[in-house]
């Protein structure tokens, strides 16, 4: 979905771009925040990062060479009986999760697609597969680190092997060069991380800018953040503590945001811009658009969590 904010995944620093600052961004600028999901071949994600399409119901995956990877990649039936024992649709805030959706699929309608289409006019389809690549791997350690906390120790090779080479061959990730050596594996983050050791999903919320989430996948989204070190390179708040390199002078606070928040738009709308045409007809189509969006995104996060 998008997390318009966002699918993929971002977040201390994050945080800051997915809400108040990624809003003045959208309203002071004309640029969207979102987060995403990637067109093929892309070996996106995200992140966790759900954007706030409409129907982001589904944060991506890389692609994957076995079957069973394959699946999760194929559209969810938003209303089918869900085949995860023991999923329930836990919304006891869903008066106020109604409010939030509308808000931001209207956002969507207004400021992030028109943006998005102007985006896509000009950039070309390729550039936009590259540039999500580049974000995809720029987040490579929470999906290593967490597949070492859930003990899948080859996805965790994967994950290494798919960085260095895409990173160096593939010309800073722009090119998914890894895939070519069915270096592929089912995205993890720490969301799921906590699902695997036991930790009850919780409510379903829908986040103003960000979408879909349940509160256990909302805190996972900070923890991916926390262990990105990119973050601790740029925020502001960790220059104080001498343990923690920097790239960006204190006194440069403004500089700062501004690269982390345009990079943020940036992926957003590119993200947005790939899946114009994915939620093509979903609003008209479906009766009950919330409802289709909550059941796609448990069915989804329930059925990664298993695997």
């Amino acid at each position: 979905m998008i997390t318009l904010i966002s699918f993929g995944q971002l977040r201390p620093l994050r945080h800051i771009d997915g809400f108040v600052l990624s809003a003045l961004l959208l309203f002071g600028s004309g640029c969207a925040v979102a987060k995403g999901s990637t067109a093929p071949p892309i070996s996106q994600p995200e992140l966790q990062a759900q954007p706030i399409l409409l129907a982001d119901a589904s944060s991506q995956t890389p692609p994957s060479g076995n079957d069973s990877d394959a699946s999760q990649d194929e559209p969810f039936d938003p209303f089918a009986k869900s085949d995860v024992e023991g999923m329930e649709e836990y919304d006891p805030w869903e008066p106020l999760n109604t409010k939030f959706f509308e808000f931001n699929r209207q956002l969507d309608r207004w400021i992030l697609k028109p943006v998005a289409k102007g985006y896509n006019a000009v950039v070309p389809n390729i550039v936009q597969v590259g540039i999500s690549n580049v974000f995809y791997n720029s987040r490579v350690t929470p999906r290593l680190l967490n597949n070492l906390f859930q003990g899948k120790f080859k996805g965790a090779g994967i994950e290494a092997g798919r960085f260095l080479i895409n990173t160096t061959v593939g010309i800073g990730g722009f090119f998914d060069v890894a895939q070519r050596f069915n270096l592929t594996t089912p995205e993890e983050d720490t969301g799921q991380t906590l699902g695997f050791y036991g930790i009850k999903p919780g409510p379903y919320l829908m986040v103003p800018l960000l979408g879909p989430y349940t509160v256990r996948d909302l805190i996972g989204y900070g923890g991916d953040i926390a262990l990105n070190p990119i973050y601790w390179l740029i925020i502001p708040a960790m220059h104080n503590i001498d343990a923690i390199p920097t790239v960006v002078d204190v006194d440069e606070l403004a500089a700062t945001y501004a690269i982390s928040i345009g990079a943020r738009a940036t992926e957003i709308v590119n993200d947005r811009s790939l899946n114009l045409e994915k939620f093509q007809g979903v609003e008209e189509s479906t009766l009950d658009l919330y409802a289709a969006v909550r059941n796609a995104y448990l069915q989804k996060r329930a059925k990664a969590v298993r695997e």
